[in-house]
């Protein structure tokens, strides 16, 4: 069973004697909510297109020049809002658009036909 402390049931007696009527924690404001805007989302996007190499910190620096910008809210931004990850030290897309699935799939057919046309040859280039 939990059981309060001493200095915990002194500190809510003395709480009660001064008005006191709920056992509710008061609202608190603590740290401040980072709004996250749309411009702030497009002008990450486009920094993000100009170098794909950029760092989450260099991201930050940029953007922070002008708004206070925390690197956990570029972060989120990149993952979240615009649905981007990391790979190979490059920020791509997660998703591709149905012209990319497109444009991928035509390639695909167009060198398995140069496959089914010319194995031999083909085999003989890649293979030692």
């Amino acid at each position: 069973e939990f059981i309060p402390s001493f200095t915990t049931v002194k500190y809510w007696m003395a709480e009660f004697k001064r008005g006191r009527t709920s056992c509710q924690d008061e609202h608190r404001s603590g740290r401040p909510n980072e709004v996250t805007t749309p411009e702030m989302m497009k002008k990450i996007h486009k920094m993000v297109l100009d170098d794909r190499r950029l760092k989450v910190r260099e991201l930050e620096d940029m953007v922070g020049i002008s708004k206070s910008i925390s690197k956990s809210t570029v972060y989120r931004i990149l993952i979240e809002n615009l649905d981007m990850k990391k790979l190979y030290a490059r920020w791509v897309p997660r998703l591709l658009t149905m012209e990319q699935n497109q444009r991928r799939e035509d390639v695909s057919i167009e060198c398995l036909a140069k496959f089914h046309s010319n194995k031999a040859k083909l085999l003989c280039r890649f293979l030692t």
